[in-house]
């Protein structure tokens, strides 16, 4: 994402009106859309339009400075303190947070809208589950992959899309909620999710065993099967570990 440059003057007035412009926009693109326009944003951060558009050069530019400051302070917050976990667990700890709340919302807008920082959003939580999935697979505690990498993409997308449709099925009566959004997302999906992850949903390996037939067939100079019995779906209670 490109850049916005800061006043080179040093100006802190100019420097606070960008900040002050900025954490309007987030929270009115969060709550409202990304069709909000110039002049709400302005009214809301009590400033003029023209203002705006001489620190940002556009509304796209203001959203490109609103994205990298989002994406920068996710990482910052978990850096802090939020490093384990799921992503519906930090987004739940940043939307009971009174400053960072509006930045949930505006993931979440991201999110749903695409673009460069629902991208970078993805690529940073996939980067986490493959170092969450990995210490599990060290210690005995998940199933090995066929594909680390996939699987770890997978369960990041699977996670947040679940939680973008379950969000707009049941739309809050508070949009600005964060909190009780993500709080109802998990009452609805939590003990389905913990069952299908913990004791899977096939009682055998037919499934898998036609996929590999299909992406992988006799004769062909496929990959094959993993050293370790990665694709074991044993039906729960199996003493296997």
């Amino acid at each position: 994402m490109r850049s916005v440059e800061e006043p080179a003057s040093g100006d802190t007035s100019d420097l606070t009106a960008r900040a002050r412009v900025r954490d309007a926009a987030i929270g009115l693109f969060g709550r409202n859309g990304f069709g909000t326009g110039v002049r709400a944003i302005a009214e809301d951060a009590g400033v003029s339009a023209g203002l705006i558009l001489h620190h940002f050069g556009s509304k796209e530019g203001l959203r490109q400075s609103c994205d990298e400051h989002v994406l920068r302070m996710i990482r910052e917050y978990k850096k802090k303190g939020v490093q384990a976990g799921s992503a519906e667990q930090m987004l739940m700890a940043m939307a009971s947070v009174e400053e960072s709340a509006p930045l949930v919302g505006y993931a979440l807008r991201s999110l749903q809208s695409g673009g460069n920082l629902a991208k970078s959003f993805i690529d940073h939580f996939v980067a986490d589950a493959e170092e969450w999935i990995a210490d599990g697979v060290a210690a005995g505690t998940i199933r090995p992959s066929r594909d680390e990498k996939a699987r770890a993409r997978f369960v990041t997308v699977q996670g947040f899309g679940a939680l973008m449709l379950d969000l707009a099925l049941n739309p809050p009566e508070d949009p600005s909620d964060f909190a009780g959004m993500l709080r109802g997302y998990i009452d609805r999906m939590g003990l389905p999710t913990a069952e299908l992850y913990t004791q899977g949903l096939m009682t055998d390996s037919s499934m898998l065993d036609a996929y590999l037939m299909y992406a992988d067939p006799p004769g062909s100079d496929g990959p094959g099967p993993p050293e370790q019995d990665a694709g074991s779906t044993d039906a729960p209670g199996d003493d296997k570990p």
